[in-house]
């Protein structure tokens, strides 16, 4: 099988459990680490589908990589090979099917839940459940929804938490989160948590009862993450 291609944009801000999850399927990965200066492929053949992680960047931003990165979306989708968006990735995305990404009305910072949309693809991606469920959120900026594309979740900070399109998968959101990612996080940009407000956790508020929530997260990105690589192997 060919390798799945991941993109991570700042150090701590890796695959986290979908490398776990892929590991313990014996799904061949290989990781091009744009913090380090690793250049983006130009083609995507050699791959069987794309990732691109989050980053504290605007696909705004006048980054030699996110031109590249946005024109080997576009080419992986012409190819019609799956593709893989967490929070930044998620807006990278979006941006390369044509739609805007911007200023969110607050930031979003900490647990906040999510609700499903109600149509057949959003069960088909997160279940039949109607209720909220708890998840990750570090993002100031959000996608607009492309022309054509399903919206899945919303939550009450955020219109457009997750969208499908043909064989692309965007979120806003970060199901791949850990514990230790979660720590490390909160540590290293603390100060964007010193004042709380109804979008932005303290750090003490985003690590209660941490182990319970990343097990519920977890449980949640086996449910994507399975429907995901259901498209790879299509």
């Amino acid at each position: 099988m060919k390798p799945i291609v991941i993109f991570r944009h700042v150090d701590c801000e890796g695959p986290g459990y979908l490398q776990d999850f892929l590991e313990a399927r014996d799904m061949p990965t290989q990781l091009v680490r744009i913090d380090a200066g690793e250049a983006v492929p130009a083609d995507p053949e050699p791959y069987a589908g794309l990732v691109f992680m989050g980053g504290g960047m605007s696909v705004n931003d006048d980054l030699d990589w996110i031109p590249r990165e946005i024109a080997l979306i576009r080419a992986a989708l012409d190819q019609d090979l799956p593709v893989l968006g967490h929070c930044l990735g998620g807006q990278l995305i979006a941006r390369a099917l044509g739609a805007r990404v911007g200023p969110n009305p607050v930031r979003e910072l900490g647990w906040h839940p999510v609700w499903r949309r109600d149509n057949r693809a959003a069960r088909d991606w997160f279940g039949d459940a109607d209720g909220p469920r708890d998840c990750f959120h570090w993002h100031g900026e959000t996608f607009e929804l492309p022309d054509g594309a399903v919206p899945l979740l919303y939550s009450e900070l955020c219109e457009n938490q997750a969208f499908v399109q043909g064989r692309a998968l965007a979120m806003q959101c970060h199901i791949e989160m850990t514990a230790p990612l979660v720590r490390e996080w909160a540590r290293r940009f603390a100060r964007q948590l010193t004042a709380p407000s109804n979008g932005t956790q303290s750090a003490e508020a985003m690590l209660e009862n941490l182990d319970a929530r990343i097990s519920r997260l977890h449980a949640l990105a086996d449910r994507v993450y399975s429907r995901w690589i259901e498209i790879l192997r299509d």
